[in-house]
């Protein structure tokens, strides 16, 4: 399984900038997705179901906010 994390943000969101912070600190790689600049993944984003960011995608795990027990326990399954 690739350690490494997906999140979709935009540019003023509170929570994205934390759990950047967070996987940053956990030495965890990520890929930033803006979905307030790009219509195709905004799409993507809401077919997906989601409303609102960040949600990240570590592995199987689809977390919506900053849910610092979900974030440790998807890393966790990264190992």
């Amino acid at each position: 399984m690739e350690k490494r994390a997906l999140i979709y943000t935009t540019p003023t969101c509170p929570y994205c900038r934390l759990v950047k912070e967070f996987l940053a600190q956990k030495g965890i790689p990520y890929r930033e997705v803006n979905i307030a600049a790009d219509r195709e993944a905004r799409e993507e984003f809401m077919r997906k179901g989601f409303r609102g960011v960040p949600v990240t995608v570590i592995g199987t795990e689809e977390i919506t906010g900053f849910d610092v027990p979900r974030l440790e326990r998807a890393i966790a399954g990264l190992q």
